[in-house]
């Protein structure tokens, strides 16, 4: 993630979108991103995956990710080419496993009422600020630990290990 701007088509959704909703139980005989991709949300909008585009950005209320704890669930939205999840909140084991995955998610309060369907977003990590580039509202969200940092910019928990440990560096704190 790094300080690179994030910039998409917003694909909005409501509360308590479960992992149910993001990838149905149907598609976990695979890990496959690309596979799983081609189903993603399609418990809430079957039509999601069919028109959603590389780089789009899912909005969403409170509680994003609820259910249980299928790490398919980032893996899906990834494979879909969603850039980024920016959400009122998360469950928190689907924050772990989309950090852990290099999914980038946003905990925002007011996101949601100040994004629409069709909206462009630009994320902008450095200034710590959603931009509804649609509407010019904007809204701040709290910076990442250094450690989760790390993580996303690494694209995920295991090619972060993989470089610390080709840089002989694993003894640091992830």
């Amino acid at each position: 993630m790094g300080d690179e701007t994030i910039r998409g088509r917003v694909w909005k959704f409501g509360d308590h979108v479960d992992t149910d909703l993001i990838i149905p139980a149907t598609y976990l005989d695979t890990t496959d991103p690309e596979r799983l991709g081609r189903h993603a949300m399609e418990g809430a909008d079957p039509q999601f995956a069919a028109n959603v585009r590389r780089g789009d950005v899912i909005v969403a209320g409170a509680n994003f990710g609820c259910g249980s704890s299928r790490e398919h669930a980032p893996l899906a939205l990834s494979g879909a080419g969603v850039a980024c999840v920016a959400a009122e909140s998360f469950a928190r084991i689907f924050f772990r496993n989309a950090i852990n995955l290099g999914l980038p998610v946003f905990e925002a309060p007011g996101i949601h009422g100040a994004a629409s369907q069709g909206d462009v977003l630009e994320i902008d990590p450095a200034r710590r600020e959603i931009r509804n580039v649609t509407t010019g509202a904007a809204v701040p969200f709290s910076p990442y630990p250094g450690f989760i940092q790390s993580i996303i910019a690494a694209g995920g928990l295991i090619p972060l290990v993989r470089l610390r440990l080709g840089e002989g560096r694993f003894h640091e704190s992830v």
